[in-house]
């Protein structure tokens, strides 16, 4: 999905279930960069196992097992393989996300064999599941590292329950550190432990990772709006003179021209020619006004106002405006009682941009879902979906700059002069779009108390 936020907006959003494999999961490149990062962790505790083994092999008194020391010796070069091997499909490999499952599988195997070589159900080592949990978060969205927890939960089990029932016998320990040493309970106690363990760390360290990636999404946001928000002054400071001066001459030879049509001699050429200037002389300053209203919109009077009715007002007008009643279907969700402090001129002007937005990107037949709701720190989130042609990325990253549109007779000025407006009001705009699914706008709006009744 693509998806774009050209406004500061946080904790609007209302995603389908299955969106939360999308707020979970890091960027590509910060993926990868991340998978680059596990990869040379794990060469990292390769060597360290290596200094380890190499330490126990020539440092104490006694020869260790040789079985023990080939499985870990072994081990140790297994890591080193699957790491050149995991860097190799990094460079090369498109699907990251693939090479993050892969990774994060075959570490619960490595772990299992660092468990079973130090100890199996004995070995202090079980700690290593829950890291590979943690990190696993890191890199997967939550289905993903629950997936991992439970594989670990699986391994572990097994191992324990092999080992108790001697199919397995650890390689490191003494008989006295067995499973079946300890008696059923004790086994079967160790294995509910780590099993609850693996998941809670699995479900906790996928919340954490999910609220820093929303943190970081809602920080960029914040940029954008604050590199936008000074464009759109600079520009607005430029036109407002500009606008100006291009009015005032536009109402002098307006109306010189009215003078000439009423003072010299009728003729059918002349006065078709001075209809085509009055025309466009119509539009231009219709186009400054625009202009104008973009670069300093006026104050107005703010008043309470209730969305819900403000809403189905606009809506029932809206529906009579030409065909659209006839071409497009409106439907609209709220919620009563919400209330906001604007110029009604100006929610107005806001929903209608709006709702021919949504009629222009439909371009047969189609329907518009207009939503109203309550959203956290007392906000009122109102969305208007339409079921339209959709935008490209390219075109999200400019629908709010002045004179930018994809219509062939559109002034690319009414979403300027919505998101302006909003601005004055402290108010924020969002956008989700996907080509050939539609658009998706969606307005946060502070809410305030309903005004006291005066009694009668």
């Amino acid at each position: 999905m693509t998806l774009f936020r050209p406004a500061l907006r946080a904790g609007i959003t209302r995603p389908a279930p299955d969106q939360t494999v999308s707020v979970a999961m890091a960027p590509d490149s910060e993926l990868k960069d991340k998978l680059h990062k596990l990869s040379v962790a794990r060469i990292v505790f390769s060597a360290l196992l290596l200094a380890s083994t190499l330490f126990v092999h020539f440092g104490r008194t006694g020869s260790p097992d040789s079985a023990s020391l080939a499985i870990l010796y072994g081990l140790i070069a297994a890591i080193f393989m699957l790491s050149s091997i995991y860097l190799l499909l990094l460079k090369r490999s498109r699907n990251h996300l693939a090479v993050a499952y892969l990774q994060t599988l075959g570490d619960t195997l490595i772990v299992t064999i660092v468990l079973f070589v130090t100890g199996g159900f004995s070995s202090l080592f079980t700690l290593l599941y829950l890291v590979v949990i943690v990190y696993s978060s890191l890199l997967l969205p939550r289905r993903g590292t629950v997936l991992i927890a439970t594989l670990c939960s699986i391994q572990f089990g097994l191992m324990a329950d092999l080992e108790y029932y001697g199919l397995i016998k650890p390689l490191y320990p003494d008989d006295s550190m067995l499973a079946v040493v300890y008696g059923w309970d004790h086994v079967i106690i160790k294995i509910i432990a780590i099993m609850v363990a693996c998941v809670v760390v699995a479900f906790l360290s996928s919340f954490l990772s999910e609220q820093v990636l929303r943190t970081k999404r809602e920080l960029h946001v914040m940029e954008e709006q604050v590199k936008r928000v000074e464009k759109m002054a600079a520009i607005g400071e430029m036109a407002a003179g500009l606008a100006h001066e291009i009015k005032n001459p536009l109402a002098s030879l307006s109306g010189a021209i009215q003078l000439l049509r009423e003072d010299i001699r009728y003729d059918p050429d002349h006065d078709r020619l001075m209809q085509i200037i009055l025309r466009e002389a119509d539009r231009l300053s219709s186009l400054a006004s625009n202009f104008l209203l973009y670069a300093r919109p006026p104050a107005g009077k703010p008043e309470p106002i209730e969305l819900d009715k403000a809403l189905r007002e606009t809506l029932e007008l809206f529906d009579k405006k030409g065909d659209t009643g006839k071409r497009v279907a409106t439907t609209l969700k709220t919620q009563p009682g919400i209330w906001i402090r604007m110029d009604q001129a100006h929610l107005r002007q806001i929903l209608w941009n709006l709702l021919v937005n949504a009629t222009e990107a439909i371009e047969d037949s189609g329907e518009i879902q207009v939503e109203l709701a309550l959203a956290k720190d007392r906000q009122a989130c109102l969305t208007i979906a339409d079921s339209g042609i959709g935008m490209a990325p390219e075109t999200l990253k400019s629908i709010f700059a002045p004179f930018f549109t994809t219509k062939p007779a559109g002034t690319g000025l009414g979403l300027s002069i919505v998101h302006r407006i909003l601005e004055a009001y402290d108010c924020c705009l969002d956008v989700e779009s996907e080509p050939g699914r539609g658009s998706t706008f969606s307005l946060r709006l502070k809410q305030i108390e309903a005004p006291a009744r005066s009694g009668g």
